[in-house]
């Protein structure tokens, strides 16, 4: 029976094109089908969520790249501010050495001439005291001539003089003694 029921069959696979029986392509079909709603719903579930995620992963990588060339960019506008403070502070130090070199300048010149001003009174002072030390050795001398006059005037009333002898040497001794004596 069985090979009745090949031969059979073999006569119902030889009408068919290749052998395929309309059972079989639907089978096929259906299948294809499956597969092809398979792949959707898997895109759908997987493909989808993996494609997003590389899509997150690449915005987040072009923002990380676009924060990172804003930080280059303000990197190099700090630096070229520093530049450009660090030349101010070399001017600037410039500037304030310079200040300090005249207020020196201006300084010494003070004290110098407060120096001066100070010699001058103490050298006014000093012209001052050797007058007045010459004005009093003047007195003592003064007061020695006196001294000696009246030394001389008992001399001279001791030797019992007469007036005009008297007036004759106290007249000499003045002259001896001079002016200038009395003028020094």
């Amino acid at each position: 029976m069985n090979l009745i029921k090949v031969a059979l069959a073999g006569d119902a696979l030889g009408d068919y094109i290749f052998g395929l029986d309309p059972t079989l392509l639907v089978d096929s079909a259906i299948t294809m089908l499956s597969m092809f709603v398979l792949f959707l719903l898997l895109s759908y579930l997987l493909f989808n969520p993996a494609r997003d995620l590389l899509q997150k992963r690449q915005n987040g990588i072009q923002e990380q790249m676009e924060k990172a060339e804003q930080d280059r960019n303000d990197a190099e506008r700090f630096k070229a501010e520093y530049d450009a403070k660090l030349k101010n502070v070399a001017k600037e130090a410039d500037e304030i050495l310079a200040e300090t070199r005249r207020k020196a300048l201006k300084k010494e010149s003070d004290i110098v001439n407060e120096a001066k001003e100070e010699a001058a009174r103490v050298l006014d002072r000093a012209n001052r005291e050797v007058e007045l030390e010459k004005n009093k050795v003047k007195d003592e001398v003064k007061q020695e001539m006196i001294s000696v006059a009246a030394v001389m005037a008992g001399k001279i009333v001791a030797a019992s003089l007469d007036e005009n002898k008297q007036s004759q040497l106290i007249a000499d001794t003045l002259e001896e003694m001079g002016d200038e004596t009395w003028l020094s």
